[in-house]
């Protein structure tokens, strides 16, 4: 299904725009460097395509031959079609080579014999005849005494060919190599042919499937979505390597350059969720979905931070502003997760909706996990924002490989969210109950409004009510939540008591009070008297002791133990009520 889906999506964007996606047999690549040619194959001048400044410099992305994987000790004797790095090109010498090694000059013949494969005439066409007349020189001082030579010795990018006559365009990219590309595509000479399981289609199939490297260290870059390891896999069954998943030749080339282009460096339709890189499509190109979907799940980038804000506006307010609702489109939407697992990729998710029913599930979600905040923090979160609250320090690498994978299948599929995600959270605030800020020494919240929103809607979920409102529900009974209530007081009363501590009963309680409340609530209420008595305000301790009154009516006893699920709506209760506090006092000073 999921190489059916990328097939179909590679077919659908080459029928609306064929400049959007390579012609079969091509690819997308990036040339650093041209060299311009007489049509005689003499040299006239090497041009830098590079734009940008220092390590940000990056060439010009043309169409050209598709490559191939180039690993081994043979890799020298695998190059690209009239395009390549400069050490195949002229057969240059790189730090790895040995001084009597003569792998240089295999690269240059391997190069030569790329372009005798496809054009056993060269002089077909003028501007493939110049290239070969070029490289079967073997003579490039012209070349070596041009004043960018020695950029281009130190270039990482890729070298290919341009004409006097028609500067603008690349000899790559002539409109004969694109037709000598789907005529090797087709080629089944040495290939079985049998029914792709794509298509359905009897061809050729593929040995080897191109490769996709993901935007990750730990993925090599030959990694693939389709492979098997040899004996215990590409043999089984008296089968060869593309035999245990005959795909044809063409069904492979499409689906690898769909995944590739959702990928690529830059694409909007990619983000990253935990260590899965997302790409997601619909089943019409250039749908509204594609545009809005990361703004639901995707960190906004800093030149759009209200990116979240938007989608979610936009996703809950087109029904009432005619635009034609989301909840109502049959499209289907795609989303893929794709993890590095050395040579091949892991897929961690894969869901397969309507437009309609992904909108309402995503409301569903966001609904979930509204609740109180500060003015100046978002409305909206991020599923990235969410995971790495939950992350130890607070970064991304710490986030559990699964976890991004297993939140995005119950907000898709409108399911109760993991619980690893509800104890990630409730563990991080116990852990950083006690946490400061390295600049003020200032205490930081330990229930941060991302942890908050996680607690109430996995709670909720679990529930299947609403049981955790959005703000301050003093109708709540729940013994938990009223004993997070009667913490965020008591710490409440011992700020007010004394303003210039740099750290509160919260440092030393919060984990003892949220998991076994028997054991510190008679001390806490014992320190709320001595509190009380240094507030000058007398007012101020007579509704604070209101206060405690009303919260404690509403529990029997001090429990003596808490499970998962309680620490979360003592979590809550705690936050509410500190929220609660934060609104009156600034509702206070602006005088209302």
């Amino acid at each position: 299904m999921i190489l059916q889906a990328l097939n179909e999506y590679y077919q659908r964007k080459r029928d609306v725009d064929p400049s959007s996606m390579p012609p079969p047999g091509m690819e997308f690549v990036e040339i650093s460097f041209a060299v311009v040619l007489r049509k005689d194959g003499t040299f006239f001048d090497l041009a830098d395509l590079r734009e940008g400044e220092g390590r940000s410099k990056r060439g010009k992305i043309v169409i050209a031959f598709q490559g191939c994987d180039r690993t081994g000790q043979n890799a020298w004797a695998t190059a690209f079609l009239l395009w390549d790095h400069p050490r195949y090109v002229f057969g240059m010498r790189t730090p790895k080579d040995c001084k009597d090694d003569d792998t240089p000059s295999k690269r240059l013949a391997s190069f030569k014999a790329r372009i005798l494969k496809s054009f056993p005439d060269p002089a077909i066409d003028e501007g493939v005849d110049a290239v070969f007349r070029f490289i079967a020189q073997d003579d490039f001082s012209m070349v070596e005494q041009h004043r960018l030579w020695a950029e281009l010795l130190e270039t990482t990018g890729n070298v290919s060919f341009r004409l006097t006559d028609d500067p603008e365009s690349f000899i790559c990219e002539y409109p004969v190599v694109i037709a000598a590309a789907e005529k090797e595509l087709d080629d089944d000479s040495g290939y079985e042919k049998r029914q792709c399981l794509i298509t359905g289609d009897i061809s050729p199939i593929a040995v080897l499937h191109s490769a996709t490297p993901l935007p990750s260290r730990d993925s090599k870059s030959t990694a693939k979505l389709v492979s098997f390891q040899k004996n215990s896999g590409y043999d089984s069954y008296g089968k060869e390597q593309g035999g245990n998943a005959p795909i044809g030749k063409r069904a492979v080339f499409a689906y690898t350059t769909a995944l590739n282009h959702l990928l690529a460096k830059g694409s909007k339709q990619r983000i990253q969720v935990g260590d899965a890189s997302t790409v997601f499509w619909a089943a019409t190109p250039g749908h509204p979905m594609e545009e809005l979907f990361p703004g639901f799940f995707g960190e906004p980038s800093k030149d759009n931070p209200d990116l979240g804000v938007g989608a979610v506006a936009t996703l809950l307010n087109a029904p009432k502003t005619g635009a034609g609702s989301f909840e109502d489109d049959d499209t289907r939407f795609y989303v893929l997760g794709l993890a590095p697992n050395a040579a091949r990729i892991a897929v961690r998710f894969w869901h397969v909706k309507t437009v309609g029913e992904l909108a309402v599930n995503i409301r569903k979600h966001f609904d979930a996990l509204s609740i109180a905040h500060a003015p100046h923090e978002p409305d909206t979160l991020s599923l990235f924002r969410l995971l790495v609250s939950t992350a130890t320090l607070g970064k991304a690498e710490n986030i559990p490989p699964n976890l991004g994978g297993d939140v995005m299948r119950s907000v898709i599929e409108n399911l109760p969210y993991p619980q690893t995600l509800l104890s990630g959270a409730i563990r991080r605030i116990r852990a950083e109950q006690a946490k400061k800020d390295e600049r003020t020494g200032k205490p930081i919240p330990n229930v941060s409004y991302p942890r908050a929103a996680i607690i109430k809607a996995c709670i909720n979920r679990y529930s299947g009510k609403e049981e955790l409102k959005v703000s301050l529900d003093e109708n709540n009974t729940n013994t938990a939540y009223r004993l997070g209530r009667l913490f965020a007081v008591l710490e409440r009363i011992q700020e007010r008591a004394s303003p210039n501590l740099n750290a509160t009963i919260r440092d030393r309680y919060y984990g003892a009070a949220s998991s076994t409340p028997v054991t510190v609530f008679s001390t806490l209420l014992k320190l709320k008297n001595h509190h009380l008595a240094k507030l000058d305000n007398k007012g101020e301790a007579v509704n604070y002791e209101k206060l405690l009154g009303q919260i404690m009516d509403g529990i029997a006893d001090f429990p003596a133990h808490l499970d998962l699920q309680n620490q979360g709506r003592f979590a809550i209760g705690y936050y509410h009520q500190r929220q609660a506090f934060f609104t009156k006092s600034e509702s206070t000073n602006k005088g209302e």
